[in-house]
């Protein structure tokens, strides 16, 4: 946060410096909006300039894209206006170069000025910036897709107030309960085969007391004869 915010005042400082630059001395007493922008391509000449079609123009633009690049932490926007200050002003050396046969450097204004100066202080202050600057972090980004799949994913959610548990089952204590609003079907208790079905009779069955009555043999294992001697 402290980097971002040290980082955006001098790339702000750097853009300013740059805006002011064209209304300064550059070179021979001229300022640098009295140099067009086509001049830089086609070489200087000793036509004046308007303001909006001077060098100021790529200045303003490098501003407006740092004070961009503050508002939404980009380095590279701030980066890009640093170069394109520097770019147009080293063009513009170039072409002075050309057009006087050589630059000079003098204390009575036949050489390079303040302007120039303050036009690559500005540029080197916008790359400061951009270095100091730490961008977008990881608090500020938008989640994607792989970071909400990394978030732990509860099997069950909680219930509502007023069904403390039901089914799927939750880590609340206590019985579960169905869903269902019907009650649940009761299971009769085993007591084994019934003796009433053939399918599940595997020996003779005897016949119902009220078949035979008085007859005290039993029908299932009749007594055997005894044997003769």
């Amino acid at each position: 946060m402290i980097r971002n915010i040290l980082g955006s005042l001098v790339a702000l400082a750097g853009a300013a410096s740059a805006v002011l630059s064209p209304f300064r001395d550059w070179y021979g007493g001229r300022t640098g909006q009295d140099y067009r922008v086509r001049d830089l391509f086609e070489g200087i000449t000793a036509t004046e300039s308007g303001v909006l079609v001077s060098i100021l123009l790529p200045f303003l633009f490098a501003a407006l894209l740092v004070i961009a690049g503050v508002v939404l932490r980009s380095r590279i926007a701030v980066a890009l206006a640093g170069l394109v200050v520097l770019g147009f002003t080293i063009l513009w050396m170039v072409r002075q170069g050309q057009a006087a046969g050589s630059l000079t450097v003098g204390g009575d204004g036949a050489g390079l000025r303040v302007g120039v100066v303050n036009a690559l202080a500005g540029g080197v202050l916008m790359l400061i910036g951009a270095l100091l600057m730490r961008g977008r972090g990881r608090g500020a980004r938008p989640r994607g897709r792989r970071e909400r799949e990394r978030e732990p994913v509860e099997p069950y959610g909680a219930p509502p107030a007023d069904q403390v548990d039901m089914w799927p089952p939750t880590q609340e204590p206590g019985m579960s309960t169905n869903t269902s609003p019907w009650p649940e079907p009761e299971v009769d208790p085993y007591t084994g085969p019934d003796p009433h079905d053939p399918r599940t009779r595997s020996y003779p069955q005897a016949p119902p007391p009220s078949a035979r009555p008085g007859d005290p043999r039993d029908p299932v294992h009749p007594p055997r004869r005894p044997p003769e001697r």
